[in-house]
């Protein structure tokens, strides 16, 4: 296995304890990564403003990536890449949420729109993402077998009762392939850790993909290797063992 060079790190359900935090240990393991030259790039669906603060608590130093890969900015907050939906995609999108009154969170480049909220007008702003939360199984499948054939989204979840769509073609291993070329390293010099579907493609391409034992099945399944949860310090442990020695 090539040096790592990169880590790649999903935050909910990964480098996030259920509490939200991310513990001392972890920050301590990070820590030392850096100080050995090592990026560490928070890897997020959440956009900039939820997970900025992480950033800066890690005292991170290179990129952050948010919406499934739909930006990716300096931790100087200077918009690097960002990949916008089409409007009249997203209106119908969520639609399809409001006429099944299902929870929804619709993001645009300049605000999130919670609570199955919308704007006024969605041609005033530049899409992101939309996601539909709280999904019982039945309706999972419904709105997947709905969009399924629909070419022109991307559909991963960042948890196992809800869906994600972002536009075709973009998702965190594009991203991270952006950064291997800023970085001027290869996909082999980076690790992912994450848990979820819109980790799979990011875990299956790098050199070393590291599902935390709390992931979905089909992450255990494509993963190189299986840390302990997220509850249990699994990025800390993993950044030690496959990185630090």
């Amino acid at each position: 296995m090539s040096k790592i060079k990169l880590i790649a790190l999903d935050m909910d359900g990964t480098l996030l304890q259920d509490d939200q935090h991310v513990s001392n240990y972890t920050k301590e393991v990070i820590q030392k990564a850096l100080v050995q030259h090592v990026q560490v790039v928070l890897c997020t669906g959440r956009p900039l403003n939820m997970c900025y603060d992480y950033a800066k608590d890690l005292q991170l130093d290179s990129y952050i990536v948010t919406n499934n890969g739909a930006e990716i900015w300096t931790v100087e907050r200077k918009l690097i890449e960002q990949h916008t939906f089409d409007v009249g995609k997203v209106e119908a999108l969520w639609h399809i949420g409001k006429e099944r009154s299902l929870h929804m969170w619709t993001v645009a480049a300049d605000k999130v729109f919670r609570f199955s909220s919308r704007p006024a007008n969605f041609e005033d702003h530049e899409w992101l993402k939309i996601g539909y939360g709280n999904l019982d199984e039945a309706t999972k499948n419904e709105l997947l077998h709905k969009l399924q054939g629909d070419e022109t989204i991307e559909i991963t979840n960042s948890s196992p009762n809800n869906l994600e769509i972002n536009q075709v073609g973009v998702n965190k291993v594009h991203a991270v392939q952006r950064l291997c070329q800023l970085s001027n390293i290869t996909m082999e010099e980076v690790m992912a850790v994450g848990d979820s579907m819109n980790d799979f493609k990011m875990i299956k391409e790098v050199g070393l993909g590291v599902a935390v034992a709390n992931a979905q099945q089909e992450i255990l399944d494509i993963s190189d290797v299986i840390t302990t949860s997220n509850n249990e310090d699994g990025v800390g442990k993993a950044i030690e063992k496959y990185v630090l020695t």
